[in-house]
């Protein structure tokens, strides 16, 4: 008897369930709006456990939890990339809407701010990512771990940043005319100087927390310039 079957998507001819070329299954069943939901429901509840886990880990064993990922132990986690995206999309679309109801609302704030969130701050952020990244991989270039374990390292980080500084810019229904700079500093510091220390376990703690705060603070300033920037070329 001949099992052979045509891969609708790419084909190749095969037996078993599975396309050996391209891993699609041989049947294929009529699109429905059951299969549409049933689709929706496995995106949303895939998601809600990846980067759920993965937030709950970088806040209570952040270096950790990027060290174990590195290491092997990935299949719970929210892929880093992918992390990173997500949060910083949360961020710019929370910023802006806080942004855009100061201005309506208590005459706080100018529109380029929040136009920049809204259309600038994920892209910015990609653009500075790979300066960041070696920045980073210099002053730790002794460690074991390379570039693109460095980019892993700092990609949940700043997801963990991004999220975090949405929150602080709620204080400005508070206290309007609050500079969030002045309170993200000293937060992203101490959370940065406690994830590199954890990551960087096999070093001496103080030069790793030092280096830290050094590596922080050039890219607090390096982000803090850009976003300025960006700010006054789109005014």
């Amino acid at each position: 008897m001949n099992n052979t079957q045509v891969c609708k998507s790419c084909g190749f001819s095969g037996t078993g369930n599975y396309c050996s070329h391209c891993g699609q299954s041989f049947k294929t069943k009529r699109i429905t709006l059951s299969a549409l939901i049933h689709d929706v429901f496995h995106f949303f509840t895939h998601l809600e456990k990846g980067f759920g886990y993965t937030l709950k880990q970088l806040i209570i064993a952040p270096g950790k939890m990027q060290r174990t990922y590195i290491e092997g132990e990935r299949s719970r986690h929210q892929k880093p990339f992918s992390m990173f995206f997500i949060c910083a999309t949360i961020t710019a679309i929370g910023r802006y809407w806080i942004y855009e109801t100061l201005l309506k609302f208590y005459n706080e704030g100018n529109v380029s701010e929040a136009n920049f969130f809204h259309e600038y701050m994920v892209i910015l952020y990609i653009l500075l990512f790979p300066v960041i990244t070696l920045i980073t991989y210099l002053l730790f270039y002794r460690s074991q771990y390379n570039y693109a374990e460095t980019g892993v390292l700092l990609l949940y980080t700043f997801s963990f940043f991004f999220l975090v500084a949405t929150l602080i810019a709620l204080l400005r229904f508070i206290w309007t005319e609050l500079d969030t700079a002045y309170i993200e500093l000293p937060v992203f510091v101490f959370y940065n100087a406690i994830t590199f220390v954890n990551f960087y376990n096999k070093s001496q703690r103080w030069l790793v927390a030092i280096k830290s705060i050094v590596s922080f603070v050039i890219l607090f300033l390096i982000a803090q310039y850009a976003e300025d920037l960006f700010i006054k070329i789109i005014s």
